[in-house]
């Protein structure tokens, strides 16, 4: 009803192209135009202003000979002040991005490795917005920024690469492994030569402790009791200890029984034994 009555309403963010007789007169900007359809005036066409974006999947192989699908997302839109050309020049814009999209990416990535293609996604994608910035300004369009979204290589690529990574990370798990087992050998070594060597320490300052004992023992004996030797005070001693030897084993229910030579010369050969080591002991001390 609005063209029949010579009046057009132009949207917001789109413009209207207007022709008389075919032929191109003005760009229409959003708002209410008339157009008196009986001196040959109409609208062409519409073209709209928003940003459009257009997802390009390219399958292209790198330096050391691996495919790889890089696919760019392209966001374009029409200039306002170049609507025409936008219109008139191009017949299909999407075909025309999509073609430089492929143009600069099969010219790029062949250069790189597949590893470098990756680092340098940013600066393929700069070259890409650059290229299609120069190429398409004359038709009225804008780049407003190109991103490589996506970079897939071949499946089994892929998975080669998953392999080679897990592989290097077990191999760096089994020397942390090994560096930790290392670490307590050590640390166990270290305590059990350190706990022997506070034994010695006990089982010395005890033999010392015995040998001091005794000899206080002795002396005593030998002053309390008149005509008594050295002699004579060890082996009353040694038969003591051994009869309180034999009493603590037989009162004891969980100790094991001990069968030893208990007849008075076996006491006199035992008393012997002990006095001879421990005279030894003393005069390796001294």
């Amino acid at each position: 009803m609005g063209q029949a009555l010579g009046c057009y309403q132009v949207d917001q963010s789109n413009v209207a192209i207007k022709e008389q007789f075919g032929k191109f007169v003005d760009v229409l900007e959003p708002g209410c135009h008339c157009l008196p359809w009986c001196f040959g005036y109409q609208i062409a066409g519409g073209l709209s202003l928003r940003v459009q974006q257009l997802d390009v999947k390219c399958e292209t192989k790198t330096k050391d000979n691996v495919f790889v699908n890089v696919v760019a997302s392209v966001q374009y839109r029409a200039v306002a002040d170049k609507a025409s050309d936008a219109f008139y020049r191009l017949t299909n814009t999407r075909e025309q991005i999509q073609s430089y999209v492929f143009d600069v990416i099969r010219a790029s990535v062949p250069k790189l490795e597949l590893d470098s293609v990756f680092e340098q996604k940013n600066d393929i994608a700069k070259s890409v917005e650059q290229e299609l910035e120069k190429a398409m300004s004359m038709y009225g369009y804008e780049i407003v920024q190109t991103l490589i979204v996506d970079i897939e290589p071949d499946v089994n690529v892929k998975r080669a690469m998953n392999e080679i990574n897990a592989a290097a990370r077990m191999r760096l798990a089994a020397n942390e492994k090994a560096e930790a087992e290392k670490i307590l050998q050590i640390k166990k070594a270290e305590g059990e030569a350190e706990s022997k060597y506070l034994s010695g320490l006990g089982i010395a300052r005890q033999r010392q402790a015995i040998v001091d004992g005794l000899r206080d023992s002795v002396l005593a004996f030998s002053e309390n009791v008149p005509g008594t030797s050295a002699k004579d005070v060890m082996d009353m001693v040694l038969v003591t200890q051994y009869f309180d030897t034999m009493k603590e084993i037989g009162a004891s229910s969980k100790s094991s029984s001990v069968f030893i030579p208990h007849g008075p010369g076996a006491v006199r050969d035992i008393a012997v034994q002990i006095r001879d080591g421990l005279l030894q002991g003393n005069a390796a001390n001294l």
